[in-house]
């Protein structure tokens, strides 16, 4: 199996690094492009009337998650230097799929944190999500220390 488009997913974590690590051998050997996806989202506050998305909470973040990922991009090009990013706002499972399909990928390889119990149940967890509502293959990944 080749796997031509891999999207690496990064929330910037030890198990996110971990996937990258995981992930760049396996493009070179494939020969594969390689994209880097970090998804964002803005924090909402609901009242009575609604939801409450205020603007000066929303740029901060924005320019913030531009600038890890420009960081991000410009470590991981010193090694694969055909390597791309995207940058996503939205649900982060969501947001993943869609990477992916935008880029066409044939694999996403992303980190996992492995909560466990009430954490788990609260948080929820987007590697779960993504593994099953992708429809292209997904490679999970643990950091070392979880």
């Amino acid at each position: 199996m080749s796997f031509d488009r891999i999207v690496v997913a990064t929330d910037f974590s030890d198990s996110s690094r971990e996937a990258l690590e995981l992930a760049l051998p396996f493009a070179e050997k494939c020969g594969s492009e390689l994209t880097l996806v970090h998804c964002w989202e803005a924090p909402s506050y609901s009242y009575a009337a609604g939801l409450y998305l205020p603007l000066d909470v929303i740029a901060p973040i924005e320019r913030a998650a531009v600038a890890r990922l420009e960081e991000a991009t410009a470590r991981l090009k010193e090694r694969y230097p055909a390597a791309k990013s995207l940058l996503r706002a939205g649900v982060p499972w969501e947001e993943v799929i869609g990477a992916a399909s935008q880029v066409k990928a044939d694999l996403i390889i992303m980190g996992t944190h492995g909560r466990r119990g009430l954490d788990r149940a609260l948080l929820g967890s987007v590697a779960e999500k993504v593994v099953r509502m992708s429809t292209i293959p997904v490679l999970t990944v643990h950091a070392k220390s979880a």
